[in-house]
């Protein structure tokens, strides 16, 4: 038995003896480095590790939950103690309890998620690399005169499950980052932006001055911004931006919002919510992808989820509580972040349609391309959507001219359902992912 199975079992064993009925633990152990770098001199460095212990029990249908960095024996003692004390004060919930163990993955697959290629690069080589980014930045224009810095950084990580009833897995994983943010300047305006790229394995990272010259050319276009007349005019969402639009989707389909009735797709379920071209998946079975994991929070088996097919809402994001609220069954998507249980997404993606950026940018005579989005004005119950933004204004299929201090409008149910247009352009550069997205008629509120 591995140390951190073997600290598991201790837990929870301790919990029965309590008086626990049911318990299980998510132990997660963590190192991670950074490095931050502006103009070319070393900001911060750090480096880190962490252990957590989260740790859930139950006295029949009432439950307690508790989370600890504190590994010690004494420490571990006295959180389950607590817990365990808590739970038997606690009212009952008939939907609370562990998944059925019968449903508990038996096999974890090895999906590619930890890098074991090559040699540990030095401190000074990762510096290094955000060093390059940055200065590959600054040299790409004269225009580009400043910076607020260039980070790297790395994490490797062990996770681990096990309940009361003797199941006990685990799986390793690894992340690597690079990000430069350059600042552009012309007659006395300065706008910044930014370029990443996140991977699991380091060499599947982008070229460090690659990464550097697309953030200076986001940064080049935005100079001579201004702002527009308010007009509803077709929206192209870019690729980031559009992600951001799945993961609302993915919030109001998520168990604890429905269960809560705090969500526009309530009671939506089998119904079209959006046009027939989308097709939203999660699918947590990628190999390689930044969001895939053998199993959720609960240690029950990832698996490919279609959330909306061809304009249908086909199922929820539920863990094992929200199911049994809604009368369900979990969808495996328990997360496990902190010390209770939630629902979270692992690879979300919009699919792909045949036509290129350019085509649809090119499809609009006077619209708006969307860069960048800022706050959080989207209603959860809803649906009703208002965000500042900017980007580009389109003019005769053409990006006429940068855009800032803007709010774009509308809902998102009406959003998804005037989807006129999806790009060819989907890349995983991140957990959710969207390609170029074209709304026929969205409030751009300017002047």
């Amino acid at each position: 038995m591995s140390a951190d199975a073997a600290l598991l079992a201790d837990v929870l064993a301790r919990a029965t003896a309590r008086g626990a009925t049911a318990a299980d633990g998510f132990l997660i152990e963590e190192q991670s480095f950074s490095a931050s770098v502006r103009l070319g001199q070393v900001d911060t460095v750090t480096h880190s590790r962490e252990q957590r212990l989260a740790l859930r029990v139950f006295a029949g249908r009432a439950s307690a939950a508790a989370s600890t960095s504190d590994l010690s024996r004494e420490s571990l003692e006295r959180v389950v103690d607590e817990a365990t004390a808590l739970a038997r004060v606690t009212a009952e919930d008939p939907h609370a309890g562990l998944p059925d163990a019968a449903e508990l993955i038996e096999h974890v697959p090895d999906l590619q998620l930890e890098d074991h290629e090559g040699p540990e690069p030095t401190p000074e080589d990762k510096i290094e690399l955000a060093r390059r980014a940055e200065a590959a930045a600054l040299a790409a224009d004269p225009r580009i005169t400043n910076s607020e810095g260039a980070e790297y950084f790395d994490r490797r990580a062990h996770y681990a499950y096990a309940t009361s009833h003797g199941f006990a897995r685990g799986y390793s994983t690894s992340s690597f980052g690079l990000t430069v943010s350059p600042v552009a300047a012309k007659d006395g305006e300065m706008q910044r932006d930014v370029w990443y790229s996140y991977a699991r394995r380091r060499r599947a990272l982008e070229d460090a001055e690659s990464i550097g010259r697309t953030a200076a050319a986001r940064a080049l276009r935005r100079l001579g911004a201004r702002k527009v007349k308010t007009a509803e005019v077709p929206v192209i969402f870019d690729p980031d931006t559009a992600a951001s639009l799945l993961r609302s989707i993915a919030g109001a389909a998520s168990g604890p919002s429905l269960y809560r009735r705090a969500s526009f797709l309530l009671e939506r379920l089998g119904t079209r919510i959006a046009a027939p071209s989308v097709t939203i998946v999660d699918d947590g079975l990628l190999p390689g992808a930044l969001g895939s994991r053998p199993f959720d929070g609960e240690g029950l088996a990832t698996r490919r989820t279609v959330l909306v097919g061809e304009g249908k809402l086909e199922s929820y994001l539920l863990d094992s509580y929200s199911a049994r609220k809604l009368g369900l069954a979990s969808t495996h998507h328990a997360s496990r972040d902190g010390a209770g249980v939630s629902v979270g997404t692992t690879n979300l993606m919009l699919r792909p349609g045949t036509t290129s950026p350019q085509d649809l940018i090119g499809s609009v005579k006077s619209g708006f391309y969307v860069t960048e989005l800022i706050g959080f004005g989207v209603n959860g119950v809803t649906g009703d959507y208002s965000r500042g933004a900017a980007g580009m204004w389109i003019e005769d299929g053409r990006l006429a001219f940068p855009v800032e201090e803007v709010t774009v409008a509308g809902n998102l149910l009406e959003m998804f359902d005037r989807i006129e247009g999806i790009g060819n352009d989907l890349v995983l550069r991140d957990r959710v992912a969207a390609p170029t997205l074209k709304i026929a008629r969205m409030v751009v509120a300017g002047d």
